[in-house]
């Protein structure tokens, strides 16, 4: 998705404010454009903006009421997760608009932002946040806590690239428009402030590079097939 179809979207969306209701009520209400489970014990999904009116009308029909918002005028949802060919953990936050390959993992708490993109068989790991438009290759993992970072705004930025079978370690940052190469490795907790060529290894504030892939240890840089 290109940065001026994900401006567009977020400016001309209709923003909304998600709740889930639990009512108990004398009589059934009239609600209107959200999913209504139940008669007068119910259960509503929808917009609160449809659902505060109704509320506000028939006050004195109502015998408890509890009101769970998710979002205050989101102008993105969350993207449908059913269907896709991928682990997804509970608590991570999957923007709509997001792609994600065949045998991904996405872990508790990681964040996608609109646009962005995780190939085949790459793990995000908890808590890392992959800011918009990040363009993530296949077999990767993106260690816990790491920061890739967005460029929805400003909008002149290039966005980040990760190339295929990249390791980057827990609470690295990746500046926009930066590009790690194929095979390159990223400790933790490295600034990575200029592209990274393929199969160094880079560490440190800013990161720079102290050797190459082939200098470490297999056992430190394997992807396991078992894990996707």
């Amino acid at each position: 998705m290109e940065r001026a179809e994900i401006i567009d979207t977020i400016s001309k969306g209709k923003k909304t404010t998600p709740v889930k209701v639990y009512l108990k009520c004398r009589t059934q209400l009239p609600f209107k454009h959200c999913h209504v489970f139940g008669s007068q014990d119910q259960i509503l999904f929808g917009d609160y903006e449809d659902i505060k009116p109704v509320l506000d009308a028939y006050q004195s029909e109502i015998e408890e009421l509890v009101i769970e918002p998710s979002a205050r005028n989101s102008a993105v949802g969350l993207l449908d997760i059913k269907h896709l060919d991928a682990r997804i953990e509970p608590g991570a936050i999957v923007r709509e608009h997001v792609t994600i390959g065949s045998k991904a993992v996405i872990m508790m708490g990681a964040i996608l932002n609109i646009g962005a993109t995780v190939g085949e068989a790459t793990m995000i790991d908890m808590g890392a946040i992959i800011g918009g438009c990040v363009q993530i290759g296949k077999r990767c993992h993106i260690g816990a806590g790491a920061v890739l970072a967005g460029v929805i705004e400003p909008p002149n930025a290039a966005p980040v690239i990760i190339e295929d079978d990249v390791l980057i370690g827990a609470n690295a940052v990746i500046l926009e428009g930066i590009r790690i190469k194929k095979g390159a490795v990223v400790g933790a907790g490295a600034i990575v402030t200029k592209d990274v060529e393929a199969n160094c290894v880079v560490v440190g504030n800013p990161a720079r590079v102290i050797k190459m892939k082939c200098e470490v240890e297999a056992d430190k840089t394997k992807i396991i097939d078992a894990l996707r």
